[in-house]
Formats: C-alpha cells, sequence, structure tokens
C-alpha cells in the first residue's frame, strides 16, 4: 500500500498487476472484489457490467484476464467514479464509467446506455451488512456501501434481470447468512444457479457466498464444495485466484 495526498491509497491487486487508488476511509475494495471477479464468467466481445463498482476493482480485474471486453462500471458517488475512471486509465483498461443509482429506473438506465436485453454479464458486490444487526457507522460513504436497506437486494437483481439478455449472467457476492434473501430476489426470471460457499477456515461457517445466476436459466441449482481461504492443502489454488491466475468454477462453462 502507497499512501497519496488528499485522503488516498495505491494499493496493489492480483500480485500487483492492477493497482488501485482508493480513499483512506470509507469502503475499501479487498478479497471480495477479487473472488467476483474470478467468479465471472466472460469472453472476448462480451458486454460486461460491474454495479455498484466503487473504484472499479472488480471489473477491472475481470478485464485484466478476459482481454477484449466491453466493461461498464457503474456507481453513485460521483467521486469514486472519477477514481474508477481514473484507475482504468493507469491500468491500460478501455472501461466506460457512469454515475448511477443503481435503483434508477429503465428509462434513467437507457439514457446511460444500458438499455434493456443489452449485457452478456453482470457483476456486483452490493451493500450486503443487515441494518438490525450493524451499527451505522458515522462515515456516510462507507455506511452506503455497507448496509443493505430494505429491498435494496431485490432493486439490484431487477435492474441486472433488466439489463442482461437472455441467457446472460449475474455474478455476486453476498454475506452467507443472507443466502435466504438472495435466492428470493432471484426467483424471477433466473435460474441454472451455481452457488458457491466461502469460508475463513475449515472450522467457521460460511462468511460470503458466490452465486452466478442466469437469466431464463432452467437447470437445476448446483452447490458446489466450498472454498475455504486459509487452509494449507487449498493454499497454492487459492493464491493462484488472488493473484488473478486462477478461476473459480463460477467462471467455467
Amino acid at each position: 500500500m502507497t499512501e497519496l495526498q488528499e485522503g488516498l491509497t495505491e494499493d496493489a491487486f492480483l500480485a500487483g498487476k492492477l493497482r488501485l487508488r482508493q480513499p483512506k476511509s470509507g469502503h475499501r475494495a479487498g478479497h471480495d472484489a477479487v473472488l467476483l471477479a474470478a467468479a465471472t464468467p466472460a469472453n472476448a466481445g462480451n458486454r460486461v457490467v460491474d454495479l455498484g463498482a466503487g473504484v472499479g476493482a472488480a471489473g477491472l480485474a475481470v478485464a485484466k484476464r478476459v482481454a477484449g471486453i466491453e466493461l461498464v462500471l457503474v456507481d453513485a458517488d460521483a467521486g469514486l467514479a472519477d477514481l474508477a475512471r481514473a484507475n482504468a486509465r493507469a491500468n491500460d483498461v478501455d472501461a466506460k464509467t457512469i454515475v448511477l443509482d443503481v435503483t434508477s429506473d429503465a428509462q434513467t438506465f437507457a439514457s446511460a446506455g444500458l438499455h434493456a436485453d443489452s449485457v452478456d454479464v453482470v457483476l456486483t458486490n452490493p451493500p450486503f451488512n443487515d441494518p438490525a444487526r450493524h451499527r451505522a457507522s458515522p462515515d456516510k460513504a462507507r455506511e452506503a456501501a455497507h448496509l443493505a436497506t430494505p429491498g435494496m437486494l431485490a432493486s439490484w437483481v431487477h435492474a441486472a434481470r433488466r439489463i442482461l439478455k437472455s441467457g446472460g449472467h449475474l455474478v455476486m457476492i453476498w454475506r452467507a447468512d443472507g443466502i435466504a434473501e438472495i435466492l428470493s430476489s432471484l426467483d424471477r426470471g433466473f435460474g441454472s444457479l451455481v452457488i458457491l460457499p466461502v469460508h475463513a477456515n475449515v472450522t467457521s461457517p460460511a462468511i460470503r457466498v458466490l452465486i452466478r445466476a442466469t437469466k431464463g436459466g432452467r437447470a437445476p441449482t448446483r452447490m458446489l464444495a466450498p472454498l475455504i481461504l486459509n487452509d494449507e492443502a487449498a493454499g497454492p489454488a487459492v493464491q493462484s485466484i488472488l493473484a488473478g491466475e486462477g478461476v473459480l468454477l463460477l467462471a467455467m462453462p
């Protein structure tokens, strides 16, 4: 991590292949963004949209792995969007950055260039902390990035469903104890779910779930073997994923 002026740091991701400027305080990109990117299926020529992109970590990590995608980074915070735009330039990634509230209506999305049925892949790391269980942060940017307001998840999933083409994929990361809410939100319009639980170690409950859903998919839901982040046997594979050299099974057909 390199300290910069104006309340920013510059941090290395993907074993240094991706360097991002981000605020010292508030929501900061970390392992969740890298895991989300490693779970995202994409091919050259795909239009890939990162909803709630922040400084661009997840979307830019996908672009570093898959050349030739059309990347769109979306965030409601103009300051974070400016950082995402600068991070894309600094990392030689061609990306469009849009300031847009994910809960906006279809007309607002279309005015920003995100028309219905126009996107191949959506990835997102929505705010997921339950406000009933977590003390609100005095940092309003951090609070907005972490706290899930009632109905928020459903509105984000609805936005993704609207812009995805039939057969397109939505990939999300969410807290594991909220899996019922995420499955409920995907019940309309999505199928062929693939679920990957993420554990800190072999003895602890899952802390995250990664889910790939297909618009209009009809295949049965699949639950994959868990990803253990701090496990000696799985260590090399996990490090390969965090370095951007490997992908998770969700990113494969």
